[in-house]
C-alpha cells in the first residue's frame, strides 16, 4: 500500500479534490469546515483503477501552517501537487515544491485544478508556468493533469495518472524495524487511547508492545485500523490507526515515534549532509526549527570545516545540536526552516555523534564515510554510540548479520581502525580508535585537573577516574590497558606518565618533617599536624600508611610489624587482640586498626575472639625475607 500527500498553495483546491476523488472530506475539525480552510493533517483513502489501495494525507497549504504540512509530507510515496489553474504558481506552491524536493520526492502527480473557471488558453499558459517551476525539482517529470472538482472533468484521468506514477515507485521497505511516527493523539469512546500515523520498515501485530520515543511510556497494541476496517497486522507503507492499551492520552503527543522497546534512538545530536536553498547562506551556530517525521524541535546548526557557512545553493556537513530529543535514524530526511521561510534540508548520517571539533579535516571525511552506507560504515557508527561494548551488542544494534559483524570487526581491527580490549571477564571488548582517543583525551583533561587541584599527591584514585569517565568497572579496566602509554597506573591510582610532585619549600619541609616523626614513632601512630594533601603525598610516595581510625604509621614499620604476627601465627595457632597489642608495643587502638587492617590485606582472619592466618598470611609465611 501507497501512501499519497497533497502539496500547493492555500484555497487551490486540495481538500475539494480529495472529497471528489474518494468522497471522503478531509476537514476533520469544524473550524476547518466553516473557514473552508485546512489547518491540521486530514486523511483519506481511494482504490485506485488497478485495484491498488492507497492513503491520502491532505495537508494545509496557508503559510502558518507549513509545520503541519510538514508533519504529514515526510513519509509519502508520492506528492500531489495542486495548483489552480485561475491563479497559477503561488508563494506556497514554491515552498511545498522546494520541501518535496529537500525530502527527495521523486514521484508527482500535478493537478491544474479550478479548470472550469478560466479559458483553455490561460489553462495552457498556467500550464507551461508549472512545468518552468518544476524543472529544477525532483519532480522535474511529472504529468500535469487537468481537473474541476466542481465538475468532475478530469477525475477519470488523474485516478489513472496515479496508478501508473505508482507502477514505477518502489515498494514500502520491510526491513523488519516498524516505526510509527504519530501524527494524532485522540480518545475513542469504549476504546481509549488512539494515535494515527504511516508505517515504516516493518510491521505491527496486535498485542504487540511499542514504545514511544523520545520520553514516552510501553503500551500494549489492543487493535489496529487501516481505513477504518480492523487488521490483526498492519503493513509497512499504510496508514495506521493503533488503539493501545494502558496509556493515557497525555503521556503521548505527535513527534515521537511507536518501535519496539529499545529499538529507537532518542537523539540530541545529528551529523547530516545538508543542502542550502539559493535564498540565504546557513550560517554556523544558526538557530532553526528542523522537521523530521512528525516532530518539530528547535536545534543548532554547527557547520564541520574551517568555513563559517554552507553558501546559499550548495551543500556542506554539519552537526545539528537539539534542544530536546527526538527519534531519527540515520537515512532520514528533514528540512530546517528560520521563523516562516525554509532555507535547506538533509540526510542524517548520524545519530548522537559526539561533539565533532569542526575545523579538523577527518570529521568531514568520517562524516562522508558513514552517508556511504558500508558494513564498515554503519558498524562504526553503531559501536561509537554504545563504546566500549561486546559484539554481541553491536549485532542488537546494527542490521548486519552476525557473521557479517564478526568479518567486519575483524577487518577494522585489522586495519587500525577498531581496538579489540581483552577484558578480566567475560567477552573481549571493541573500541573505535576515535573512541579511544576521545577517551584518553577525556581522562588526560580530567587526570591534568586533578593533579593541579592536587599538586602534592602522586596520582587519582582510580574509582575517581572511573566516575568521571562514566564507564562501568569492567569496561573501565580494559580500557585502562589500552591508554597507556600517556597514562599510567600508580598503585591504586591512576596518573599521568612521568607525572611527579613537586611540593614547594614550605611544603616539602613539612613532608621532610612529618617522615621523620613516623620513622621515629614505629607502631606508636604519632600526632601529625599536617594538612590532607601532605598526608596523602606521604601516603603516595610510599612513606606513610593509614590504617583507619586516625592510625598513621610508617610503612616500614607497619611491613615489620606484620611480619613479626606472621612468624607468631604458626598453622592453627591464633592471637588475642591484646597479644597483638602487647607483641607490637602500642596501645589497643592502633593494635585494633592494625589487626583489621591485616584482615583486609587476607593476612588474618577472625576466629572466634582471636585471629588466625589468612591465605595472604600463608603466603608470606612461606616466603623469606
Amino acid at each position: 500500500m501507497f501512501v499519497i500527500g497533497t502539496a500547493g498553495h492555500v484555497d487551490h483546491g486540495k481538500s475539494s479534490l480529495i472529497h471528489a476523488l474518494t468522497g471522503i472530506n478531509p476537514d476533520r475539525l469544524r473550524e476547518e469546515r466553516e473557514r473552508g480552510l485546512t489547518i491540521e493533517l486530514g486523511f483519506a483513502w481511494l482504490t485506485l483503477p488497478s485495484g491498488r489501495e492507497v492513503s491520502i494525507v491532505d495537508v494545509p497549504g496557508h503559510v502558518r501552517f507549513v509545520r503541519h504540512m510538514l508533519a504529514g509530507i515526510g513519509a509519502v510515496d508520492l506528492a500531489l501537487l495542486v495548483v489552480a489553474a485561475d491563479e497559477g504558481i503561488m508563494p506556497q506552491t514554491r515552498e511545498h515544491l522546494e520541501i518535496l524536493d529537500l525530502l527527495e520526492v521523486t514521484h508527482g502527480i500535478v493537478a491544474l485544478t479550478k479548470c472550469d473557471l478560466v479559458e483553455g488558453d490561460w489553462v495552457d499558459l498556467m500550464e507551461d508556468e508549472v512545468r518552468d517551476a518544476l524543472a529544477a525539482t525532483s519532480l522535474a517529470s511529472a504529468p500535469v493533469v487537468r481537473v474541476s472538482s466542481a465538475t468532475g472533468a478530469g477525475l477519470d484521468e488523474l485516478r489513472a495518472a496515479l496508478d501508473a506514477a505508482l507502477e514505477s515507485a518502489p515498494e514500502p521497505s520491510d526491513i523488519g524495524r516498524p516505526r510509527l511516527g504519530i501524527d494524532r493523539v485522540f480518545t475513542m469512546p469504549g476504546f481509549g487511547t488512539v494515535v494515527t500515523g504511516t508505517l515504516l520498515d516493518g510491521r505491527l501485530r496486535s498485542g504487540d508492545t511499542l514504545e514511544a520515543t523520545p520520553e514516552g511510556p510501553s503500551a500494549r497494541i489492543r487493535g489496529l485500523q487501516t481505513h477504518r476496517h480492523s487488521v490483526e497486522e498492519a503493513l509497512p507503507g499504510t496508514r495506521v490507526a493503533v488503539n493501545l492499551a494502558g496509556v493515557a492520552i497525555e503521556d503521548l503527543r505527535r513527534g515521537q515515534v511507536l518501535a519496539p522497546p529499545g529499538r529507537m534512538a532518542a537523539a540530541r545530536s545529528l551529523d547530516a549532509r545538508v543542502r542550502v536553498l539559493s535564498h540565504r547562506p546557513l550560517r554556523h551556530n544558526l538557530r532553526v526549527a528542523l522537521h523530521l517525521g512528525t516532530a518539530e524541535v528547535q536545534a543548532r546548526v554547527r557547520v564541520m570545516g574551517r568555513a563559517s557557512e554552507v553558501p546559499a545553493g550548495e551543500e556542506g556537513w554539519c552537526q545539528l545540536v537539539l534542544t530536546e530529543p527526538l527519534a531519527a535514524v540515520p537515512g532520514d530526511l528533514f528540512v530546517l526552516r528560520v521563523s516562516d521561510e525554509t532555507v535547506a534540508g538533509g540526510r542524517v548520517v548520524e545519530v548522537n555523534a559526539p561533539r565533532h571539533r569542526r575545523t579538523d579535516p577527518s570529521v568531514s571525511e568520517r562524516m562522508a564515510q558513514r552517508a556511504a552506507g558500508t558494513p564498515e560504515s554503519r558498524l562504526l557508527a553503531a559501536l561509537e554510540r554504545m563504546e566500549p561494548c561486546v559484539a554481541t551488542s553491536i549485532v542488537a544494534e546494527v542490521e548486519l548479520e552476525a557473521a557479517e559483524v564478526t568479518e567486519t570487526l575483524q577487518s577494522l581491527v585489522g586495519q587500525g581502525a577498531v581496538h579489540r580490549l581483552d577484558a578480566e571477564t567475560g567477552d573481549p571488548l571493541y573500541v573505535s580508535a576515535a573512541g579511544l582517543e576521545r577517551t584518553r583525551a577525556a581522562a588526560l583533561r580530567a587526570l591534568d585537573a586533578y593533579h593541579h587541584e592536587h599538586p602534592l599527591r602522586f596520582a587519582m584514585p582510580r574509582e575517581e577516574l572511573r566516575s568521571r569517565l562514566r564507564l562501568p568497572p569492567r569496561e573501565f579496566a580494559a580500557l585502562l590497558h589500552a591508554l597507556a602509554p600517556g597514562i599510567a597506573s600508580s598503585g591504586d591510582g591512576v596518573a599521568e606518565a612521568g607525572w611527579q610532585p613537586a611540593p614547594p619549600p614550605a611544603q616539602q619541609r613539612a613532608i621532610d618533617a612529618a617522615t621523620e616523626a613516623l620513622r621515629a614513632a614505629g607502631m606508636q601512630s604519632p600526632r601529625l599536624d599536617v594538612d590532607a594533601e601532605v598526608i596523602a603525598h606521604l601516603e603516595g610516595a610510599g612513606v606513610a600508611l593509614d590504617l583507619g581510625d586516625g592510625v598513621m604509621v610508617e610503612v616500614a614499620a607497619f611491613q615489620q610489624a606484620r611480619r613479626a604476627v606472621v612468624e607468631r601465627l604458626p598453622d592453627g595457632a591464633s592471637m588475642t587482640l591484646a597479644e597483638a597489642r602487647d607483641l607490637l608495643g602500642t596501645n589497643r587502638r592502633v593494635a585494633q586498626a592494625f589487626l583489621e587492617t591485616l584482615d583486609r590485606q587476607g593476612v588474618t582472619r577472625r576466629q572466634g575472639e582471636g585471629r588466625v592466618l589468612g591465605r595472604e598470611g600463608q603466603r608470606l609465611a612461606e616466603t623469606p625475607d
